[in-house]
């Protein structure tokens, strides 16, 4: 059985989901009360797409619920998996707060917790019955739409590791390294950097996990088309935009992405359900 807790992110399927209200009181406090009956069934697999604390909430009140009627094993789908970026202490002050995350989530002894293309190796080094779905699939159906003619783009040193497991995987592709230099106190992004000299024209994708404002993604655009790259495609696993696509789409030709973070309406943007890449 499947519940599942944001109504527009189904990748298991609806046949087997498993109804439920959910409130919120007026003084703020949100309820979920479990309207399917539950009679024999022992396993139940959760999944949520975490964009706020309160989505952390919400999971935790649908588990007591499933344990409160006799639920023994549960599993939880936590695809985009939050903080996963915030996985050192940079400056004195901060939360290590992938870990405060990962600690509320083992409190709840699931079965697994299944999380896609997480940013780090903190985040399943943290969390107990960890279970991973890397990015190959999701990129090898996006490079099944582009030419063959085409080089894959790491951003930065911490893109690396991953896209030559890619690379590796696709057996098809070179890849384009690239750097760049971030202030940790203000977050500012400068010293972009291709380690190429001429792309020739080959069109170019750029590979990473994240993308919420998008600085990273402007910057080395520019510098790839000063070292005269074709045409630049994006493709970002965990897809938040919080500026939106204004700007990126003066650069990018595509911008590719999953539903792991939230649903998107954007004729420039191609997402890939997430349940076709289990």
């Amino acid at each position: 059985m499947i519940l599942n807790l944001d109504n527009n992110f189904t990748p298991y399927g609806t046949e087997n989901n498993i109804d439920y209200n959910f409130f919120t009181f007026s003084g703020g406090e949100p309820h979920i009360k479990i309207i399917s009956k539950l009679e024999n069934v022992t396993e139940v697999t959760i999944t949520h797409r975490i964009q706020s604390f309160n989505d952390i909430g919400t999971l935790l009140l649908a588990t007591n619920a499933l344990k409160n009627m006799g639920i023994t094993k549960l599993h939880v789908v936590l695809p985009y998996f939050p903080a996963a970026r915030q996985d050192r202490l940079m400056v004195s002050g901060e939360p290590l707060s992938v870990k405060v995350y990962a600690d509320i989530i083992n409190t709840q002894n699931f079965e697994s917790v299944t999380v896609f293309d997480p940013h780090s190796e903190v985040t399943p080094a943290l969390l107990n019955n960890c279970i991973i779905i890397d990015n190959h699939k999701f990129i090898e159906r996006i490079t099944q739409q582009l030419s063959d003619n085409l080089l894959l783009i790491s951003p930065d040193g911490g893109a690396l590791k991953k896209i030559y497991k890619v690379a590796s995987y696709l057996q098809n592709y070179e890849v384009i390294e690239c750097s760049k230099s971030r202030n940790v106190k203000t977050g500012q992004l400068t010293g972009f950097k291709v380690y190429a000299d001429n792309l020739q024209g080959k069109d170019c994708l750029i590979v990473d996990d994240i993308c919420d404002g998008g600085g990273t993604f402007l910057g080395l655009a520019k510098e790839l088309k000063a070292k005269n790259a074709g045409n630049l495609y994006l493709a970002v696993s965990h897809g938040i935009f919080s500026k939106g696509f204004d700007e990126l789409e003066k650069h990018f030709t595509k911008i590719f992405t999953t539903d792991s973070f939230k649903t998107i309406e954007n004729h420039n943007c191609i997402q890939i359900e997430l349940g076709k890449l289990l």
